[in-house]
């Protein structure tokens, strides 16, 4: 086993066939098609589906194994460059949505002046994407929303922010100035899915108090319900980051009595070891949110004891 074999794999998969995956390493089909079958050969399976060029069940084994190997040898190579020089290469970051909007602008320009040399890199996902691609190598850390039930990720708190209701002209509770747990009885609400954090504390808060949760639509991604809430189409209840203080329309926040916030951390893998770029990108990250989360309104940061 080489790592010519692996990167053959990967970009196989990457790519979408032995054709495409030979133009992205630059050489001819015949050679990729020689290094995955050698694979397999050792490894007494079948990696990829002829037929159908798909990955076998266990090619999906190996391709996650070598996407972590492929992550640490370019950790390794930078680590190295930045002894001997300026931290260099790599860093990959992912972020929810809501906070990706006020945060990197702030990010990348700070990075831009103290690392100049490293590129950063921006996966913009849901929590439960950015734990998937943590597990894979596919970034070195994400912000994201906490708490994250991975025993493989490990997290730290950064800030915390207030829920708010949005309402859409027309809705009863535009008069409002606040409302409580009582008021969303039986009113039908843009939800989370169940099983997700927030949609779980909800359910077990209405369950507690014998109130109906009604669901209009069930969305997988705050930023797309907080746009549907903008467009009129329902009443959400999202976390402040997720509103755009420069944004106009016909709706309306309104805080809810008794609702807990949202808590935002950054997550990174129990077994990874981060290189010199990316690690440089987590300092720069908690400064900038020590630096500027405060004037973000509703936004809280978290502050050291």
């Amino acid at each position: 086993m080489d790592l010519r074999q692996l990167n053959a794999v990967l970009a196989v998969v990457d790519h979408g066939g032995f054709s495409a995956a030979a133009r992205a390493l630059h050489t001819v089909q015949s050679n990729v098609s020689t290094h995955v079958a050698r694979l397999e050969k050792e490894l007494g399976v079948s990696l990829i589906d002829r037929a159908t060029g798909q990955v076998t069940e266990e090619g999906a084994v190996v391709v996650e194994r070598a996407r972590r190997i492929q992550a640490e040898l370019d950790a390794l190579a930078a680590d190295v460059a930045s002894v001997r020089d300026q931290v260099a290469g790599q860093g990959r970051i992912g972020l929810i949505g809501t906070t990706a909007r006020w945060l990197v602008p702030a990010l990348v320009e700070t990075m831009a002046q103290r690392h100049p040399l490293v590129r950063v890199v921006v996966h913009d996902a849901t929590t439960s994407a950015l734990t998937l691609q943590l597990e894979s190598g596919a970034i070195d850390m994400a912000v994201m929303t906490l708490p994250v039930a991975d025993p493989e990720v490990v997290t730290e708190p950064l800030f915390d922010e207030d829920r708010l209701m949005i309402v859409p002209a027309g809705h009863p509770f535009w008069a409002h100035e606040s409302i409580t747990l009582a008021d969303l009885d039986g009113q039908p609400l843009l939800l989370e899915p169940a099983g997700r954090p927030f949609r779980n504390h909800l359910d077990a808060i209405f369950d507690e108090r014998g109130y109906e949760l009604v669901a209009k639509a069930e969305v997988d991604g705050t930023r797309l319900m907080t746009s549907l809430a903008f467009e009129g189409f329902g009443a959400a209840i999202v976390p402040a980051s997720a509103i755009p203080v420069w944004l106009g329309g016909a709706w309306r926040t309104i805080p809810v009595e008794g609702l807990a916030g949202r808590s935002v951390g950054l997550g990174t893998r129990r077994q990874g070891l981060l290189s010199a770029p990316a690690r440089a990108l987590r300092d720069v990250l908690r400064q900038v949110i020590a630096e500027r989360a405060a004037h973000q309104p509703g936004i809280h940061p978290v502050r050291d004891t």
